[in-house]
């Protein structure tokens, strides 16, 4: 594992490093999906060079993916509104939306199209190479010292537009000269991580660091820090579970986020107890009850729907089901759930079998590879079989659920809303003049 991950290991270093400062300036900017923008645009020129014949990896397609994220860097620059009737969010959206459209309908006409969108999208960072990593690392050094000495303007612009005008900054040519290195850097992370990967590393650690620390430098270090963290995370992830690598490391930023959150969330939550006793918690409880009114509701008019609060319950509780069940329903319950756990257990024999043979780790020819690709495919048609019964089972539980459970849920969750939603009187005795 440790030799297949070096590499990617390293690019998403790289990434972060150079992704992290930049995301800092795109927060204060107030322009949050410019890179979004930018990496599409970038991908459009890529599709174009691609249609024209270039490899996504050749030079040819990487100078058409400069050249076209260069132009939306200058229109980016040329249309920073302040105070304008159309703010520039507007137009990173537009930007987006029409390059997104425009590379669909070029990938239309190229052979594999959708294999290439989905490369686009989340990029091949599993397979970047010593010499792609090198070039990231000496490309991006260039322009990060370049960004250090001219850090006064930059900073100036970024984080006090209007005191770096009165103080005679030109801030077309700056934002020009940002907007042009960014496209630059969004160019060259494309080709390599995707567009959805570029922009999660420009965004979210940046955006974690910003929740919990003050000064542009702190931001810095723990942006590093959290990108390295979740870059780590993201790939063994990726190599356990053998997942895509891009889009399970997008999926851990959001992760990182969701839980930074709930961290600020709970401290907010103990500093208001803290100040104001468990009647800080009234909104909170009145809330949950409506969540609770909601679901009962929703179980009473579509029992068959999906129901993950109750699928919980019956699993930590399984006589919750098996209450409204017979004695034949729950037999094949208990025998269709043991089939399920030999059938996935042996299923998830031979796909870790199969990851081997793909990262190189078994060797197996061509005959026995077939063949064990046979036994998953049969293996899991059994296991589909096995969860098709338990989901009529539960089915059938949850039409026999509904009156009971849905009710009580309802008009419980509706009166405890009631309760700590409504508004409690001051009891104060009013001061008496003297």
């Amino acid at each position: 594992m440790i030799e297949l991950l070096t590499l990617p290991f390293l690019a998403c270093l790289v990434l972060t490093l150079m992704h992290v400062h930049l995301g800092l300036h795109v927060l204060a900017r107030g322009v949050i999906f410019v890179d979004l923008a930018l990496a599409q645009v970038a991908a459009l020129g890529l599709t174009v060079a691609l249609l024209a014949g270039h490899s996504l990896q050749g030079e040819g397609a990487y100078g058409y993916a400069l050249a076209f994220a260069v132009g939306g860097a200058v229109l980016f620059a040329l249309t920073r509104t302040r105070g304008g009737a159309v703010p520039q969010e507007a137009v990173i959206g537009i930007v987006y939306a029409v390059s997104a459209a425009l590379a669909v309908i070029v990938l239309d006409r190229a052979p594999q199209g959708g294999e290439h969108i989905k490369q686009l999208l989340v990029g091949s960072i599993l397979t970047v190479s010593a010499r792609d990593v090198a070039a990231l690392a000496v490309l991006y050094a260039a322009i990060g010292v370049a960004h250090w000495a001219l850090r006064r303007p930059l900073l100036e612009v970024s984080l006090d537009p209007e005191g770096a005008a009165r103080a005679g900054r030109v801030l077309v040519f700056w934002d020009i000269f940002f907007y042009a290195s960014f496209a630059l850097v969004v160019t060259s992370s494309v080709r390599v991580a995707g567009v959805l990967l570029v922009f999660a590393y420009l965004v979210v650690p940046a955006a974690i660091a910003s929740l919990f620390v003050r000064s542009v430098r702190a931001r810095l270090a723990l942006g590093w820090a959290l990108g390295a963290a979740v870059s780590a995370a993201g790939l063994w992830a990726s190599w356990a579970w053998d997942f895509p690598t891009g889009a399970t490391l997008v999926s851990a930023f959001g992760a990182a986020i969701a839980l930074a959150a709930a961290g600020i969330g709970a401290m907010r939550a103990a500093n208001a107890i803290r100040a104001g006793g468990l009647a800080a918690l009234r909104p909170a409880a009145a809330a949950l009850g409506g969540l609770l009114a909601l679901a009962g509701a929703l179980l009473l008019a579509l029992p068959g729907m999906d129901h993950p609060w109750l699928d919980a319950v019956e699993s930590a509780a399984p006589q919750v089901r098996q209450a409204f069940l017979d004695d034949d329903e729950i037999e094949t319950l208990r025998d269709t759930e043991d089939s399920l756990a030999r059938g996935q257990t042996d299923l998830d024999r031979l796909r870790r079998m199969e990851q081997d043979v793909r990262w190189g780790t078994l060797a197996m020819d061509a005959e026995r590879e077939e063949r064990l690709r046979q036994f998953i495919a049969g293996r899991a048609e059994l296991v589909a079989g096995d969860q098709l019964v338990l989901r009529t089972l539960r089915d059938t539980a949850r039409g026999r659920q509904r009156f009971p459970l849905g009710l009580l849920l309802a008009i419980g969750g509706g009166a405890l809303a009631f309760f700590f939603g409504r508004r409690v009187p001051d009891r104060t005795l009013p001061k008496r003049n003297v």
